[in-house]
């Protein structure tokens, strides 16, 4: 040998280098393979820790739902893995509704709620008091108002369930709703600054009676994701402590009783001459036996089952101690003075001075509808230069 490389040799070399020098590589077989980023990964107990609290935090929001919708809500366990917008764009629906949750108070940080379109108009559709199948046109500022508001009771009931489990007040502000298409230019649009990377995608199964069955996500960042961990990990060490005291405690009493009736076994056997290890025969040769009658009996305390008596059945909706958070929603009054039918004739027959006859009476009540839905009757009043409507009477259960 001459003591030189040859150029194999010298290609195996570079090929085990990091010639850009802003990643971190390693060589093996002369080729070279790139370290994950520890940060853009969370361990198996972070992971766990995430879907736990999701899962606790869900389940809430689920029965609040419920309470708006009149329906049957279902949200499945979830499922912890990872997403990049390219993802999202792949494998959901566009355009969806992106809804913004940030944390006030407890937590640092904030997550993302993303639903589908249609699903937002059915949730939408039944808060209203519809039947769910109100769907048609576009998503407009209503929709958009009425899903912020579910969002925030149903977050909110959420926080209140993670504040129980961490033992401190978690708070978030009133959530903003977005209708986002994937398709745009995520630099272009104003979302959270970490879905421009790779983040944390927790999925849900929700399914809403027999109209939503459907896929719900929250989108979080690794750096929030690891600070629910910390602190959840600091209430299981804590929960354990207590746990273990509690276990303790218990056990103490049951031991001493133990011991109080072995004595008072050895005692009896010495009382009658016979031998202490029951496993011995007597003296008299007989068979090896227990002692059922000369056991001392141990007392049990029995009380007759107490339950606490039901809930007053009644339809979620009569509730009020919610309505409050509907307050700001915008809803369209329509007052019909009347109806009536023409042919297509009749109607290209029209010209200024034609006079309609409707199907209502001088002097009758006319309807007042509310988003489409008949809800009361009154009468026709002038104040001042604008026409007005006096409510006669509230039509109930229509």
């Amino acid at each position: 040998m001459d003591g030189m490389l040859s150029q194999e040799e010298i290609n195996a070399l570079l090929a085990g280098m990091d010639t850009s020098g802003d990643s971190d590589t390693e060589a093996s077989a002369g080729q070279a393979r790139v370290i994950p980023n520890p940060d853009e990964e969370l361990n198996d107990a972070e992971k766990d820790a995430v879907g736990e609290i999701s899962n606790i935090s869900m389940g809430t929001a689920a029965t609040t739902l419920f309470s708006l919708v009149n329906q049957k809500v279902s949200i499945t366990t979830p499922v912890v893995t990872y997403a990049t917008w390219d993802d999202l764009i792949k494998n959901y629906d566009r355009p969806c509704v992106f809804i913004q949750i940030y944390y006030k108070e407890g937590l640092d940080g904030n997550n993302i709620l993303v639903l589908k379109e249609s699903d937002v108009k059915i949730i939408t559709d039944l808060m209203m008091g519809g039947d769910g199948t109100n769907t048609s046109g576009e998503l407009s500022e209503l929709h958009l108002s009425a899903i912020s508001e579910a969002m925030n009771q149903m977050m909110g009931s959420a926080a209140t369930s993670i504040s129980s489990m961490l033992e401190k007040k978690v708070d978030i502000s009133p959530p903003s709703a977005e209708l986002v298409d994937l398709q745009d230019v995520i630099n272009g649009s104003d979302v959270a600054e970490f879905l421009k990377g790779k983040f944390v995608k927790v999925s849900f199964r929700m399914e809403i009676g027999n109209l939503i069955n459907s896929e719900l996500m929250q989108l979080y960042s690794f750096d929030f994701a690891r600070d629910l961990y910390r602190k959840f990990i600091k209430y299981t060490n804590v929960d354990e402590e207590e746990a273990e005291s509690i276990n303790n405690q218990q056990n103490a009493p049951q031991q001493t009783a133990q011991a109080d009736a072995a004595g008072q076994q050895a005692g009896m056997q010495q009382m009658m001459g016979m031998p202490q290890m029951m496993g011995m025969p007597g003296m008299m040769g007989m068979p090896q036996m227990g002692m059922p009658g000369m056991m001392p009996q141990q007392e049990v305390n029995i009380a007759p089952a107490q339950f606490q008596p039901f809930m007053m059945a009644g339809s979620p909706l009569l509730q009020t101690e919610h309505i409050d958070l509907l307050l700001d929603v915008p809803l369209e009054v329509t007052v019909e003075l009347g109806r009536t039918s023409k042919s297509i004739k009749e109607i290209l027959d029209f010209a200024p001075g034609t006079i309609i006859e409707l199907s209502r009476l001088a002097g009758e009540p006319i309807d007042v509808l509310v988003n489409g839905k008949y809800v009361a009757r009154g009468e026709v009043v002038v104040i001042e230069e604008a026409f007005g409507i006096r409510v006669t009477e509230i039509i109930k259960d229509k």
